[in-house]
């Protein structure tokens, strides 16, 4: 097969639902109903933690930049999706490509070291509540916040890098929804070794080691609950932490059902195993994104006040 320099090649295909047409339709209306609720979602979500001085505090702090880092990642490849549905070729430009590849990465990895962080402080909530107010103080969590940011911005950069600098074939098809690195990594007509070890170590710093930590700080947090002497005691600890543990259950649980499955060899089977890695994928993309500010506020009384006082309390008045 004929190799073709990444610098002469202008654009990629992707595949999408191609060999769908009859879900595409099904699939445009139900990827934007859910960008327009990820973005309503996690607007009034950071628009309320911004308003209700209340919750100018560690645990809310990172919950708005959840949701901006939600809102960011869906926005840097619901759009390509959305455009490309209706088309008979589904094409993007090979700096789109990148750019697009760069930041759904960047804002990826920044939420697996931010949801690492987010066990760290309800560990110290947890575990040393006198002591909070003086550990998690404005000097420590806003700088865990931008290490966050950091490595998911500099790992993400390092892939982009190497993978803009391999050639690539004549065949520029991409079997996904989106620039998906591992699937660009497929098409290269060249030794990629180097890509391979560096998303191991990528994989290491910005998934594995937050998982450790989340893993570490709740066996810690689980053990202290457990020695609270009342139910009341325990209900009331719990629940100060139920929201994370089951965002990082969905995100990673998802995280490892797609990259840890085992791939069917059988080509009968190649049409369903398509669909239902396009379904997890976006599960992944879209779904989690919509559903974090729903479980963050839902039975958070603190978020649900501030949404009243921010919205008007008539507004919410008339409806009962």
């Amino acid at each position: 097969m004929e190799i073709v320099n990444n610098s002469m090649l202008t654009e990629f295909v992707l595949v999408g639902l191609s060999a769908h047409p009859k879900l595409q339709t099904i699939f445009f209306v139900l990827v934007l109903w859910m960008y327009l609720m990820i973005l309503l979602g996690n607007g009034v979500l950071i628009s309320a933690i911004i308003y209700d001085f209340h919750l100018h505090t560690p645990m809310y702090f990172f919950i708005c930049n959840l949701s901006f880092i939600d809102i960011c990642y869906t926005s840097s490849s619901v759009p390509l999706t959305l455009d490309n549905f209706p088309r008979v070729r589904k094409k993007v430009s090979f700096p789109g490509c990148m750019v697009q590849m760069f930041l759904s990465f960047a804002m990826g990895a920044t939420e697996c070291v931010l949801l690492g962080m987010m066990a760290l402080d309800r560990y110290v909530a947890i575990c040393y509540p006198l002591r909070y107010p003086v550990v998690m103080a404005k000097g420590a969590y806003v700088p865990m916040a931008a290490v966050s940011w950091v490595i998911g911005l500099v790992d993400s950069m390092v892939q982009t890098s190497l993978a803009m600098q391999l050639p690539f074939c004549t065949n520029n098809v991409i079997h996904h929804f989106v620039c998906e690195i591992l699937a660009i990594l497929k098409l290269a007509c060249a030794d990629i070794s180097v890509n391979v070890i560096s998303m191991a170590v990528s994989n290491l710093i910005s998934l594995v080691i937050p998982l450790l930590v989340i893993s570490v700080s709740y066996i810690f947090i689980v053990v202290t609950i457990l020695r609270i002497p009342s139910t009341e005691g325990k209900h009331k600890a719990f629940s100060t932490c139920s929201a994370h543990l089951t965002v990082v259950v969905i995100f990673y649980g998802t995280i490892f059902f797609m990259y840890a499955k085992p791939k069917s060899k059988a080509s009968a089977h190649t049409d369903n195993q398509d669909i239902t890695e396009t379904l997890i994928s976006l599960f992944y993309g879209a779904m989690i994104p919509m559903l974090n500010p729903l479980i963050y506020s839902l039975r958070n009384k603190g978020v649900k006040a501030a949404v009243k006082n921010m919205l008007g309390r008539k507004i919410f008045s008339d409806k009962r």
